[in-house]
């Protein structure tokens, strides 16, 4: 089993990796929190139909157990059922003496998370990531919930109590699924190391053929460069902002596109590379953009911006986004790779790069 330790002033934690680890789970509950009243499990559904039923059962032989189902994916981090979750809660009596385990990918990470540090005005709660992709949003303590106008808009900073990998848990992860957790993979080596980059080029071919240990140890990679960025900036007051890259014109795609219709990383590759040509134009960039665009359309992922999404929409939703300033979106763009610079584009340039994107695949020689 891997240990990695975040630290940050308000809380350190560990984040665990390895296989078949509920016991690890039990026993990290029962020396943390020898008098839990409830544990409270709150579910991607779909997980909960293939893992969950097993992982609350072998709980249940040590600690009383409810569960609440939500729906998959972005779905779930909804009013609406935000407002489900604190009613099971209260109907199934869950106090202040309880804890949440948030079991499934990012976004019931996000809102296990966000419902646990609002429950009664705050419960602990641990995380249960069962995707790649989570391996980003699992660790820092981002917890949040969407509105219509913008993604994560209603949120906080709350870190969990720790956080377990457990990879048996991706080994059913459709191909859609690895490249979304990919995109944040990517967006590490982006943020920290040319040579990580270049080995993901190597390795990251095919999502049918990836070796488990090959994901741990870019599981590993990814994880020590968000903490090391979380334990220097943990309430994004500077450089945490560099995690956006990517995100500003990713969240508008993906939001403009219906939360779940799309995933969130392949939405995150779209902005990466919408990031990447302002990149080029704005900061003088030198990188082989279409070597890169090349590599990853070999690897499945799909650049469509559809046409009936307007720029007009995307800016827009852009413009709402948490780094705004001055009614203007802030990009997350590069000097180099490892050297991320925050920068207000110009709306002329903003709207090049959405012309580029929409004509990738002609540009890169593809369809």
């Amino acid at each position: 089993m891997e240990r990695i330790t975040v630290k940050t002033p308000s809380k350190s934690y560990d984040v665990f990796l390895g296989n078949t680890m509920t016991q690890n789970i039990i026993d990290f509950i029962s020396s943390n929190y020898p008098s839990v009243s409830t544990i409270w499990i709150i579910a991607d559904i779909e997980v909960h139909s293939l893992y969950g039923k097993q992982f609350a059962n072998e709980l249940e032989r040590v600690f009383p157990v409810t569960v609440f189902e939500a729906p998959s994916g972005e779905q779930a981090k909804s009013f609406k059922v935000y407002e489900e979750a604190i009613s099971h809660g209260l109907r199934n009596h869950v106090d202040r003496n309880a804890l949440v385990i948030a079991f499934g990918g990012g976004a019931i990470g996000d809102f296990a998370g966000f419902t646990a540090s609002t429950f009664m005005r705050g419960i602990p709660f641990i995380s249960v990531p069962t995707t790649i992709l989570a391996h980003d949003s699992a660790v820092g303590g981002k917890v949040a919930i969407n509105h219509p106008l913008g993604k994560n808009m209603v949120g906080q900073f709350y870190q969990p109590d720790g956080v377990f990998f457990d990879l048996d848990y991706l080994k059913s992860l459709p191909a859609e699924e690895v490249r979304s957790g990919y995109a944040e993979v990517i967006k590490h080596a982006f943020l920290s190391d040319a040579d990580f980059l270049r080995e993901l080029y190597s390795n990251f071919t095919s999502v049918s053929e990836l070796r488990e240990e090959y994901i741990l140890q870019c599981l590993l990679r990814g994880i020590k460069v968000k903490a090391e960025i979380v334990t220097q900036d943990e309430r994004e007051h500077g450089i945490r902002a560099f995690l956006n890259f990517g995100h500003t014109y990713g969240h508008a795609v993906e939001s403009a596109s219906g939360y779940g219709n799309r995933t969130h990383g392949e939405s995150v590759m779209i902005g990466m590379i919408y990031a990447l040509y302002l990149s080029e134009k704005y900061c003088s960039l030198s990188f082989d953009l279409k070597e890169f665009v090349n590599w990853i359309i070999s690897v499945g992922y799909d650049l469509t911006v559809p046409d009936h999404i307007t720029f007009t929409q995307l800016l827009d939703k852009m413009k709402n986004d948490k780094k705004s300033k001055d009614g203007m979106p802030v990009f997350v763009l590069l000097k180099e790779i490892g050297e991320p610079v925050l920068v207000t584009v110009p709306e002329e340039g903003l709207i090049a790069a959405d012309t580029f994107i929409r004509g990738i695949y002609k540009w890169a020689g593809e369809k």
